[in-house]
């Protein structure tokens, strides 16, 4: 009986942490929010022939788990329909679709992951994660904007950044592509989302 009764009580000790620890992990939880892709905007600007040009990506979707007091627990995702790109060139659209350059045949998305979400001393936001694009995963970190504003009784996030990928990086030019002579090797990818919470 004494024996019974010394076991039990570091059991029931232990049932009690799981317990509370259940319950901090619930009062932790982040809001989740998710793409107003009809006031959102995904494009990317490179150097062809000398001359800047740009595209965008129309088909996108974003998950962003985000508490601003709980930035550890916070992670963003974004996966790119690639082969919807358009640069308003058919052909060259048809190009950047090819084998040599995106390889949509066998890489139809890209894919950013961050694990990290920190704040700078400014007051901004840096997403710290990997790239999955055509095939090749690299270490990623995007700064950003963030705005809340709350409308018709939600909260939503105005979320605004640019970076510089360097598209031989991720394989993206094979053959004569692999030459930086006629495109620039430096794509510059600029987004303005809103977020909404997730249903």
């Amino acid at each position: 009986m004494i024996r019974q009764f010394r076991l039990a009580r570091p059991l029931a000790a232990l049932a009690m942490l799981l317990a509370a620890g259940a319950l901090g992990a619930a009062g932790t939880a982040v809001p989740t929010y998710a793409l107003d892709a009809a006031k959102s905007t995904f494009e990317f600007g490179f150097v062809q022939a000398g001359a800047q040009n740009k595209g965008r990506f129309p088909k996108f979707a974003v998950k962003f788990n985000f508490a601003d007091d709980n930035l550890a627990a916070s992670h963003l995702e974004v996966t790119v329909d690639v082969a919807a790109l358009n640069t308003d060139d058919q052909e060259r659209d048809d190009t950047l679709r090819e084998e040599d350059l995106f390889d949509v045949a066998k890489f139809p998305q890209a894919r950013f992951t961050a694990t990290q979400i920190t704040k700078t001393a400014a007051g901004a936001y840096a997403a710290s994660g990997s790239l999955l694009l055509r095939g090749v995963t690299r270490a990623l970190s995007i700064p950003f904007t963030l705005k809340s504003a709350t409308e018709q009784g939600r909260q939503v996030l105005y979320m605004a950044g640019k970076t510089v990928i360097r598209r031989l990086d991720f394989g993206v030019g094979q053959g004569d592509w692999k030459s930086t002579e006629w495109v620039g090797n430096e794509v510059t990818v600029t987004f303005n989302l809103r977020l909404i919470p997730a249903t």
